[in-house]
């Protein structure tokens, strides 16, 4: 590939390179940035992550990527890294001309001859092991170095399953580790929009009756029919930005993938809308645990 671009920049704020590639962890059936040769690319245009430690990682891997000469455009919203995008550029050994627009931060600059201090922000983003929660994780993912309390209340009020179900957006593979304790479930199959949660997760879950999917779950799967159960801690992110839809999407497969009197266990934070479209999409909706602002679903296809 000639060129590269990472994320979804808004079409009005970035030009596109002509074929260019999509390198985004985020969107299922795209090639990984950390693989492109070094000094392969000549252009890259990115959306820059919101968390610091993920934007340097991508920044960095970037601008390892990009040639001499290379031209690069990154952005980010002013409130979601765009304000510490030119520092951070800076920091990295990069001159680059700056323009607000449209509540975004947009840096443009040729890729400079030098070598460049990457390994730090690689390094610090990288893939590692976490020893106190047993977990093989990498910054950017949801949670990625605790467990978050709508899980650990599910957790806590999840009975064992049995036959075959999903984790719908299963991150690190926490609920599928608890979820495959039991003997009587016999096939899990966990669906992350993230790569990298696929990947982290791959490593936790080691376990036969387990299968992986990149895959966005708002999107068809034949496959996904007639389960028996469906465990979730949906997001309500999308972009940075809190979506409600998002959740609801999941609600909504869930309930088309379950068999008639299979179960959806759900934990969401207090405040989101979803009892509205649970008890719209399925037979029996009962509370199960709140605690902590969170609450734990039981709901029956």
């Amino acid at each position: 590939m000639h060129a590269a671009v990472y994320g979804l920049p808004p079409a009005e704020l970035a030009e596109i390179p002509d074929g260019a590639a999509q390198v985004s962890p985020l969107i299922p059936g795209s090639i990984r940035l950390e693989d492109a040769g070094d000094k392969s690319l000549e252009a890259l245009v990115m959306l820059a992550p919101p968390g610091t430690v993920e934007r340097r990682f991508a920044v960095a891997h970037a601008l390892r990527a990009v040639k001499a000469g290379g031209r690069m455009v990154l952005l980010a919203p002013k409130d979601r890294g765009g304000a510490r995008l030119g520092r951070e550029l800076r920091d990295l050994g990069c001159s680059f001309s700056e323009e607000p627009r449209r509540h975004h931060r947009i840096c443009t600059l040729v890729r400079p001859e030098a070598a460049l201090p990457l390994a730090e922000p690689i390094a610090a983003g990288a893939p590692r092991h976490i020893e106190n929660l047993a977990l093989c994780t990498q910054p950017g993912i949801f949670s990625w170095d605790r467990i978050d309390p709508g899980t650990a209340l599910l957790l806590a009020n999840l009975p064992p399953q049995a036959g075959r179900g999903a984790d719908f957006g299963c991150g690190l593979g926490i609920l599928a580790r608890a979820v495959l304790a039991s003997p009587k479930v016999t096939a899990l199959t966990l669906i992350d929009i993230d790569r990298r949660a696929v990947e982290m997760a791959e490593r936790n879950v080691a376990d036969a009756r387990a299968a992986f999917r990149w895959a966005d779950i708002r999107e068809p799967d034949p496959t996904l029919a007639r389960l028996d159960f469906v465990v979730m801690n949906p997001p309500f992110h999308d972009g940075g930005a809190e979506d409600q839809a998002l959740g609801q999407a999941f609600i909504r497969r869930a309930a088309e993938s379950l068999r008639p009197g299979g179960l959806l266990w759900l934990t969401a934070n207090a405040h989101l809308p979803y009892e509205a479209v649970l008890k719209a999409t399925f037979k029996a909706v009962t509370l199960r645990a709140s605690a902590h602002g969170y609450k734990v679903y039981e709901a029956k296809a």
